[in-house]
């Protein structure tokens, strides 16, 4: 029986991997279970064993991109409570998620006006349930005192997550023209992020650490 689910959990990622693979390469709507079956090297009826269409399939996808976004947020009881410290954890964790799924994110946005409707409902209700959870770690944070409570939260996360994207897009587009490093341009939009909406002075003791 324990080979029998190990067997299966593989099946299942190389079907991810595919689908990854496939769906950057060929597009949302270009895609098809058969070109993903093929390169996960398995027939098609067995990826619908495991998954009933190509838009769940998607779905898998975009799970498995936000997991590790998704499992922070989740023990938000276990964070610091320090707004520096737990942003500069989460911004490294999501611009790590960015950086694994750069060519499907590109596909997304290439394909924005062209999403299926089910693949783009997928899309929102992902983003907006890491979302939402960013936001309610920022609301204990205004309960607590620490952040500002004239900010709107929901927009300030938006900006949040956007700058880090697009900061993730122009890096790897020209990587060597930017004169500065990755992990900097993360410090800088946490320090910037939070100098915003905090009531507290910035603590810059991981900034001067490295000078």
């Amino acid at each position: 029986m324990e080979n029998l689910v190990s067997r299966t959990a593989q099946t299942r990622a190389r079907l991810l991997a595919a689908a990854t693979e496939v769906f950057a390469n060929a597009g949302l709507a270009g895609a098809t279970t058969r070109e993903i079956a093929r390169v996960a090297g398995v027939n098609e009826v067995t990826l619908f064993r495991h998954f009933q269409n190509k838009e769940q399939l998607l779905a898998a996808v975009i799970q498995q991109a936000i997991a590790l976004q998704a499992e922070a947020l989740d023990n938000q009881d276990e964070w610091t409570q320090d707004l520096d410290t737990d942003l500069s954890h989460y911004a490294c964790l999501y611009n790590q998620m960015l950086e694994e799924h750069e060519a499907l994110i590109r596909t997304f946005i290439g394909e924005a006006k062209r999403h299926p409707d089910a693949a783009r409902q997928i899309l929102h209700d992902a983003c907006q349930s890491l979302n939402e959870k960013l936001v309610a770690y920022l609301q204990k944070g205004q309960e607590k005192g620490t952040v500002r409570l004239d900010i709107d939260l929901k927009p300030a996360v938006d900006m949040f997550i956007g700058t880090l994207l697009s900061g993730m897009l122009r890096r790897t587009a020209t990587p060597t023209t930017l004169g500065y490093s990755t992990e900097s341009y993360i410090e800088t939009c946490v320090n910037l992020f939070v100098g915003a909406i905090s009531v507290l002075p910035i603590n810059i003791n991981r900034s001067s650490s490295r000078d």
